[in-house]
């Protein structure tokens, strides 16, 4: 252990797992490391489940994003959390979610840290951490992720950390860790390229607060990444076509701007559509990279990947980390406060991809919430990304469910990302550019190049109504953002007047 807990008074504090998690109480708020299934702490919350059976303990839980390694199902299961943010995906803790036994916070990950560092949120109590090594100053070296573990680390009292034997020593190096001050106290994040440094290489900590340390020896769980199917091949080309416009109109070049993807099979899919692509010295500035990041990097296409957490299946889990020192000058592991940050985002034009749940025909996007009413996940960056890049691109194929739903649809129940952020749409049915359109015209609303086949009869049928409905001058009718509402016996909408938005009350 002496290599990788380089400042020896800690030696001292090597403890069991059982042992490490004493140090939390019922009703702290406890910060760990992890951000889609990597670089959690894989050990001590499960000694703390366990506890469970012999005391009463409730804690609160925030993260990066995401856990790996069923943490979130087993603490779930057992019954402890009370409080989870800002992100999570499991099937488990959802339905605890949706009963309403875990109220659970969905954030911007961008900015948990701000709403931490700000005391909009109460700060964690106890910090858990994954790490590489412990340096001869007593500082943190992440392993695969960085997410939120910087400001969890400043913020409390206790740290445990979970020194991982099965994550390579040569991970360090791979990180750029800076620390973003007050809103009060701070200068501008210098990032003027994906593959700047700034920071450090370790997390700075008083080593007095660190009470406990414990070994382990287990990867990252791998992501659940299906290989492309016809429809996300398809929607890569489309997102091609669209890019070679931009290059031929002189809007972009032919590396684009650096290019951020989000979580899940499709986006990883479409990224991966970039390897048949024309396009060279691809950059990317993104909170996490999949297997299609490397494939790309691989490939001599991509240049250089700055992002908070490396996400991959099993296969490029191996391959990365016996290849760090190839990898090494490729990729930047950053806090998500970094990576996620509306300046540097701004800054650099990035081009953020993003999976939608669902998008209607103004171009309101819902990531999160199925019927308006059911959590899935959580907005994770998409939010972030949108609001700032240069360009917000959310593709979904076009229906769900072997064909039973629609993922284009009227008037989306529940708006993560509004019109106003949403600048393509992208099915496997084609794409629909937004930009500088008109709610009501056939370019934003009705177009068919972002519907199905399956809905092409149910979107003909609603327009026609509004044009039956303009035909006879009803008021409920909004020439700007026209929805049909049921009419009341006078024609009108239910007894308004007008309405800028309308939502779909009934269809025939």
């Amino acid at each position: 252990m002496s290599e990788r807990i380089r400042y020896a008074p800690l030696a001292k504090r090597v403890v069991s797992a059982e042992e490490a998690s004493l140090h939390i109480q019922d009703g702290m708020r406890v910060g760990m490391s992890g951000f889609t299934r990597a670089g959690d702490a894989k050990r001590v919350l499960h000694a703390l489940a366990n506890r469970l059976s012999t005391e009463p303990i409730r804690i609160t839980l925030l993260t990066g994003a995401s856990l790996g390694y069923d943490t979130d199902k087993v603490l779930a299961e057992s019954g402890i959390l009370t409080r989870r943010l800002p992100f999570q995906v499991d099937t488990t803790l959802r339905r605890k979610i949706n009963a309403g036994e875990v109220m659970f916070v969905d954030q911007h990950l961008g900015e948990t840290a701000e709403q931490l560092r700000s005391g909009s949120l109460p700060p964690v109590d106890i910090a858990v951490l994954e790490a590489v090594a412990i340096t001869e100053q007593g500082h943190i070296v992440p392993t695969t992720s960085v997410g939120n573990s910087m400001i969890f680390a400043q913020q409390a009292k206790k740290i445990i950390v979970e020194i991982n034997h099965a994550v390579p020593a040569e991970l360090e190096g791979l990180h750029d860790l800076y620390q973003v001050g007050s809103e009060s106290d701070r200068g501008p994040i210098a990032i003027r390229h994906p593959g700047d440094r700034i920071g450090a290489i370790a997390i700075p900590v008083d080593p007095s607060k660190i009470v406990a340390i414990v070994s382990t020896n287990h990867p990252d769980s791998p992501a659940k990444i299906e290989a492309p199917d016809v429809d996300t091949r398809l929607i890569s080309q489309h997102l091609t076509k669209f890019f070679l416009d931009e290059v031929k109109q002189g809007r972009l070049t032919n590396s684009l701007m650096p290019l951020q993807a989000g979580i899940g099979a499709v986006a990883n899919a479409v990224l991966s559509g970039f390897l048949d692509s024309p396009f060279e010295g691809l950059t990317m500035y993104s909170e996490v990279l999949q297997d299609s990041a490397f494939e790309l990097i691989d490939a001599g296409k991509l240049l250089v990947a700055s992002t908070s957490s490396i996400t991959v299946s099993g296969l490029w889990y191996r391959k990365v980390m016996d290849n760090l020192e190839r990898y090494r000058k490729h990729v930047v592991l950053r806090p998500q406060d970094v990576s996620n940050a509306a300046e540097v985002i701004r800054r650099l034009g990035v081009i953020g991809i993003n999976t939608a749940l669902e998008a209607n025909i103004y171009g309101n996007v819902n990531s999160t919430h199925v019927n308006g009413t059911h959590m899935m996940n959580g907005i994770g960056g998409s939010g972030d990304f949108a609001r700032n890049g240069r360009l917000a691109i959310f593709v979904t194929k076009s229906i769900a469910k072997d064909g039973d739903i629609s993922s284009m649809v009227p008037m989306v129940p529940h708006v993560d990302t509004n019109e106003h952020d949403v600048d393509v749409l992208v099915t496997e049915q084609g794409i629909a550019d937004l930009r500088a359109s008109h709610p009501a015209s056939e370019r934003h609303s009705s177009s068919k190049t972002a519907r199905t086949q399956a809905t092409a009869t149910r979107f003909t049928a609603i327009w026609n109504k509004r044009r039956r409905v303009e035909g006879k001058r009803h008021t409920c009718w909004s020439a700007h953002s026209p929805g049909i509402r049921p009419q009341g016996r006078r024609g009108r909408c239910d007894g308004e007047r007008r309405s800028h938005q309308p939502g779909v009350r009934s269809f025939r």
